[in-house]
């Protein structure tokens, strides 16, 4: 089975987003994937998504009662295949901390998206616009998909 881990700054808005919506979008495609999320910071460990992003998820009709934040591990670089960024400093943050042996593949949410490839997604957190950043993430999920799935 694929593993892919979402990383954002402080695990409670974008990648448990991207988490619950990859997680909803897999199982609906008929697809077995693990996935989980995780943060670069220690700052928001063992809370909840944030409020913004409950609100996505629950609209969405999915389950978040199980999310918690977590900060990378050493091990996520030898578990999962893909560690995905959702912006360009939590990829160089991933990579400042990245075992030279690690298995998994680094790389940005947008960077597999042709149009947005070099774009990030905006932190809810600072904009306030968790609408902005579930459709973002929606453009994603096809592809990140069709990727995990290749073979």
């Amino acid at each position: 089975m694929k593993r892919i881990l979402f990383v954002c700054l402080g695990n409670i808005c974008r990648s448990p987003m991207a988490e619950g919506l990859f997680r909803q979008y897999t199982i609906a495609a008929g697809k077995k994937i693990s996935v989980d999320s995780a943060a670069t910071s220690r700052w928001e460990v063992g809370n909840p998504p944030h409020p913004g992003t409950q609100k996505i998820l629950k609209k969405a009709g999915i389950d978040f009662s199980a999310m918690v934040s977590r900060q990378l591990q050493q091990e996520d670089f030898y578990h999962f295949d893909y560690i995905v960024g959702m912006d360009k400093e939590n990829v160089a943050d991933i990579l400042a901390v990245a075992p030279q042996d690690k298995t998994a593949k680094v790389a940005s949410y947008l960077s597999v998206v042709a149009e947005r490839k070099n774009e990030s997604i905006p932190d809810p957190y600072y904009t306030g616009d968790f609408y902005e950043t579930k459709r973002l993430i929606e453009v994603g999920l096809a592809p990140w998909l069709e990727i995990l799935t290749a073979n």
